[in-house]
């Protein structure tokens, strides 16, 4: 075994930036119990309400600059929620008062601005658990062990829903119903969907005796979890398809035929068959916490390889590790696993928690923009589902306006869910949308862009653009300019004057430079020929300014 996970690791260390996948899942935990990630700063005030919403931008600006594409967000956290709930009410960490507005929708905003900057949003949500003592005192006559006292148990201190009790299913379903109908989410992430930890002292006897009907008691508390969480997923599925249900089980999914979990696992300790789940088809994608290192982590990430039936494995790497205040890990250690997690095709990794990875804990942030997220990645498509692509767009236009290039072109078809596109640009034509560094937009929902191009862009670029659907699936490019089909023909007395120092350019109709040159008379044919030519003069500082339009 040991020269196995070598022998691998060996392996994973020769990749190198040209393995820069185009589908690739980069999530991270955005928690908002307690404000641990967001929000620092209550919102009691209009000053308030900005000082949140701007602390939450930045952080957003931050992983999209990181190319991330993916925000598991905390929204439902101790059995209260950051949204306006008629289930629950809302945390105390929005305002420091439990149950009080904060006047503003913080899902509704974090939606919006993750969409504005092509960043998916999972709406995470804390199950089993409801919150300790002082937690469900908070919460009140609004807590559902007030509510419906029947679902819940205490037990070690703390307050849980009964996952035996079947109106568990209903009253969890009913929260991800809320918030399906309610919100253009990209995903419910179901977290804690399990028993607590020394489960098998759970004190639900008398719950076992009216629903266990005989079963095996193990067996019984696994069927129970897995049976929410069926529930969950059908509910969301009937709601909106498109929406990915995901959930984060132990990352041990139980002994394997390589290594031993030393009795901490999701099958047998927590009650989790969340290998059973891919099975059945209840889950789109598995992000298993896999705060580990060495064989506590490889051997495991294998398993979970070998049984994805199709789904996404996503494996949690624990970065919070890395603080020296926690376990004070070597930034190395997660290194290696993203690289293991590449090579033995895993489906992208995320990370615990935000906090930690914005702050560049050991340089992991660094380590991430340099060495494996240079380029944008994207979320693939749910191919389980066996959808086909939409419709390419169509009427493509690019023309120069100043410095820019705008681009424009007629929507696809709509469909359930919406559409949006991807924009790519390359030196080459045709572009090539497999590549991921001819990326440059991976989510618009309009059907124009503007091109501010920066002093380091040379020659002509070529433009194309992709519809996508909410399952991913993506169409065909639609070229946005083309090369000219005949060498350009330009008589050299119509140009302008071209000051000292500067450079004239040439372009063609579709906005494609054709030549930069200080001598056209030299340079250019001195012939007159049919043709529409821009010209524009770039000074010695990098400014571009138009300088005429040529029509022959």
């Amino acid at each position: 075994m040991r020269i196995l996970l070598i022998g691998l690791l060996f392996i994973s260390s020769l990749l190198s930036l040209q393995a820069q996948p185009k589908e690739e899942i980069r999530a991270t935990w955005l928690t908002t119990l307690g404000g641990m990630d967001w929000p620092t700063r209550k919102a009691n005030s209009a000053k308030g309400i900005e000082a949140q919403k701007n602390e939450l931008i930045r952080q957003l600006d931050a992983l999209k600059a990181a190319n991330f594409n993916t925000v598991l967000f905390q929204t439902r956290l101790r059995g209260d929620v950051i949204y306006p709930s008629a289930i629950e009410t809302f945390a105390e960490s929005l305002t420091g008062h439990t149950g009080k507005n904060p006047g503003y929708d913080p899902l509704q905003f974090a939606i919006e601005e993750c969409h504005k900057r092509g960043l998916e949003l999972h709406a995470w949500l804390v199950c089993i658990p409801i919150g300790n003592k002082r937690q469900v005192t908070l919460l009140g006559k609004n807590c559902v062990v007030k509510k419906q006292p029947a679902l819940c148990k205490q037990f070690n201190g703390s307050w849980y829903l009964d996952p035996g009790n079947p109106g568990t299913a209903d009253y969890l379903s009913r929260i991800a119903k809320e918030i399906t109908s309610r919100y253009d989410i990209d995903g419910i992430h179901l977290d804690y969907i399990r028993y607590p930890e020394q489960g098998e002292k759970f004190p639900d006897k008398d719950t076992y005796r009216k629903y266990g009907k005989k079963q095996e008691l193990k067996q019984w508390r696994r069927d129970n979890i897995t049976r929410i969480v069926a529930r969950i997923y059908a509910e969301v599925k009937q709601l909106k398809p498109w929406v990915k249900v995901s959930s984060s089980p132990i990352g041990k999914f139980n002994d394997t035929r390589r290594y031993s979990s030393f009795g901490w696992n999701a099958y047998s300790t927590v009650y989790q068959d969340a290998q059973k789940w891919l099975n059945d088809g209840i889950q789109d994608a598995l992000f298993p916490m896999m705060y580990f290192q060495g064989n506590h982590f490889y051997p495991f990430a294998l398993d979970w390889k070998e049984n994805k039936n199709e789904r996404w494995i996503v494996p949690g790497l624990g970065i919070y590790f890395l603080h020296p205040k926690e376990q004070n890990w070597k930034v190395d250690e997660i290194i290696r696993q993203i690289y293991f997690s590449r090579r033995i095709g895993l489906d992208g990794q995320a990370y615990f928690r935000n906090k930690f990875m914005l702050e560049n804990t050991k340089g992991i942030l660094d380590e991430l923009t340099n060495h494996f997220y240079v380029y944008p990645a994207v979320v693939p498509p749910m191919r389980w589902t066996k959808g086909n692509p939409p419709s390419q767009p169509t009427s493509p236009s690019l023309v120069l306006n100043g410095n820019n290039i705008e681009m424009s072109w007629k929507a696809s078809p709509s469909l359930p869910g919406g559409i949006y596109y991807r924009i790519y640009a390359s030196a080459t034509y045709p572009v090539d949308t497999e590549k991921t560094q001819n990326l440059i937009i991976t989510r618009t929902d309009s059907c124009q862009y503007t091109f501010e191009p920066d002093l380091s862009t040379k020659g002509g670029i070529y433009w194309a653009v992709t519809a996508v659907n909410r399952f991913g699936y993506e169409s065909t490019p639609l070229a946005l300019n083309i090369p000219a089909k005949d060498n350009p023909v330009i008589y050299y007395g119509s140009f302008p004057a071209i000051p000292s120092g500067y450079i004239l350019i040439v372009s063609d109709a579709t906005g494609m430079e054709i030549l930069r040159t200080v001598q056209p008379e030299k340079d250019i044919p001195q012939k007159t020929g049919k043709g529409f030519f821009r010209f524009s003069l770039l000074a010695p500082d990098g400014t571009i300014t138009p300088a005429g339009v040529t029509v022959y």
